[in-house]
């Protein structure tokens, strides 16, 4: 008997591709469709599964710049701000850190001089934020 639990297969499969029927699923966890579906709602309910994305790779994207942008904020104002850089659209995603920035953002922008307005008029002007540290994505390898 496998020491993976069920729950950890289902999910290892939907982070491998999260357009995956409940048939595939089931197939590939080697559980069956009911309990597939009744896991992921589990998932869904309880927020372990936030939500389901396409993964992107950066240099396909002819039309648009991503980054990885690691922030330092005001440990007075990280609620504010936190919630000031979540409300903007060209914030993608946003995570808490335990490297060398409070929080990291991939930021996503039409050029290279469109980020930098950003990072610079948007980011940096939102109370609290003391840095910005942008680092460009270039080619998805994985």
């Amino acid at each position: 008997m496998s020491t993976v639990s069920t729950e950890e297969r289902i999910l290892s499969v939907l982070e491998e591709d999260a357009q995956a029927s409940c048939g595939e699923i089931a197939e590939r966890a080697d559980v069956s469709k009911p309990t597939v579906r009744k896991y992921v709602s589990k998932l869904e309910e309880e927020g372990v599964i936030v939500g389901y994305s396409a993964d992107i790779d950066p240099k396909k994207l002819s039309s648009q710049t991503i980054a990885m942008v690691g922030m330092d904020v005001d440990s007075g104002r990280y609620v504010e701000a936190t919630r000031a850089i979540k409300a903007l659209p060209e914030v993608e995603t946003l995570y808490t850190s335990s490297g060398d920035h409070m929080l990291m953002a991939e930021v996503r922008a039409a050029d290279g001089d469109e980020l930098g307005d950003v990072i610079s008029e948007k980011l940096l002007a939102i109370d609290g934020v003391t840095a910005a540290h942008p680092s460009f994505l270039q080619e998805r390898l994985k």
